[in-house]
């Protein structure tokens, strides 16, 4: 489906079933660490990109293809910044009107300052935003954001949303060697951590293809000064295991293409989701996946991830044939 994909494993909500609202990849920010590649151009106001009701639609006919207990939330998050669908408020209503499913929002947090946006938030279970950086130095070294979105309106968003918001914020701190792991730069995320009071602090480490080849995750010191110093709330989050939902449509393509457009697989995950396939099956989908000019292999960590081919990773495009056949 064009909107809806999954379910796939998350970090920290079980199996949950994807609403991507934004096209590839609508985005404010351009961080060095984004596994859906460069932002190439900036979005800046929000946009009906599609019908609330066309994605609605899609999301009730993924809910009725799954049994209960196959779906733990439903989680709107997207190719770029969720949160730049002018019609979020609506999808999220339509959602609670169709499902008891809790629903998530995952989102970079910057148009938290947004009065009417919080307001639209508020029907949600969890909100999930990012802050990776205690100054604007830092975060313009990391996010890349477009110059509109400063981190002082990041935080004050932050802030406002945690005295209006009653239910789980959940912040999210991607650490980057060399960048953010240092004790000086942990005590300022700490800092601001205190003053939004989230409920949880989710320490992640960028563990598929980021765009740029030279971000690192943090060594095991760097995750331990983490979790001493932002505080009791704060836990490292591990990659997520479970099951890629691939559906049972016809057009596997479509379902591959579908998660890795939002969700880039390594190569063994792929395979793995395909297991009910014979080798000979995996080997002929995964040939006709790199035919079809829907997908390209990225290599990070000495490994094979697959991305949707319009996500743009410099330096990579005019060599990447050469590297799929390795």
């Amino acid at each position: 489906m064009k909107h809806v994909y999954g379910p796939v494993p998350s970090r920290r909500l079980g199996q949950s079933l994807g609403i991507d609202p934004v096209p590839l990849k609508t985005c404010n920010w351009n961080c060095v660490y984004c596994q859906l590649g460069r932002t190439r151009h900036f979005a800046v106001e929000r946009e009906n990109f599609y019908e609330p009701q066309e994605i609605l639609d899609q999301v009730q006919e993924a809910l009725d293809a799954h049994k209960p207990g196959e779906i733990d939330w439903i989680t709107f998050v997207g190719s770029g910044e969720t949160t730049l669908h002018s019609g979020l408020g609506q999808l999220i209503q339509g959602v609670k009107a169709i499902t008891d499913l809790p629903v998530a929002v995952i989102t970079n947090g910057s148009l938290l300052y947004q009065a009417d946006l919080r307001n639209e938030l508020k029907l949600t279970n969890a909100v999930l935003p990012t802050l990776d950086a205690g100054n604007a130095e830092l975060y313009r070294k990391i996010n890349r954001p477009h110059p509109q979105f400063t981190f002082e309106r990041l935080v004050q968003g932050m802030i406002a949303l945690r005295k209006e918001y009653d239910n789980f914020l959940w912040l999210e701190v991607m650490l980057v060697q060399g960048l953010n792991d240092s004790e000086e730069s942990l005590a300022e995320i700490a800092y601001w951590i205190e003053k939004i009071k989230p409920d949880e602090v989710h320490i992640v480490q960028p563990t598929r293809p980021p765009v740029e080849k030279w971000v690192k995750p943090p060594d095991d010191e760097g995750l331990i000064r983490a979790q001493a110093i932002l505080g009791e709330v704060a836990s490292l989050v591990m990659p997520a295991v479970g099951k890629f939902d691939l559906g049972s449509g016809s057009d596997l393509i479509e379902a591959i293409v579908g998660i890795i457009t939002r969700h880039p697989m390594r190569e063994s995950e792929l395979v793995s989701a395909l297991e009910h396939w014979s080798p000979e099956a995996v080997q002929s989908t995964l040939q006709k996946l790199e035919d079809s000019g829907q997908a390209q292999v990225i290599n990070r960590y000495e490994e094979r991830f697959w991305s949707a081919s319009s996500a743009y990773y410099p330096n990579h495009q005019q060599n990447n044939h050469d590297q799929n056949q390795r």
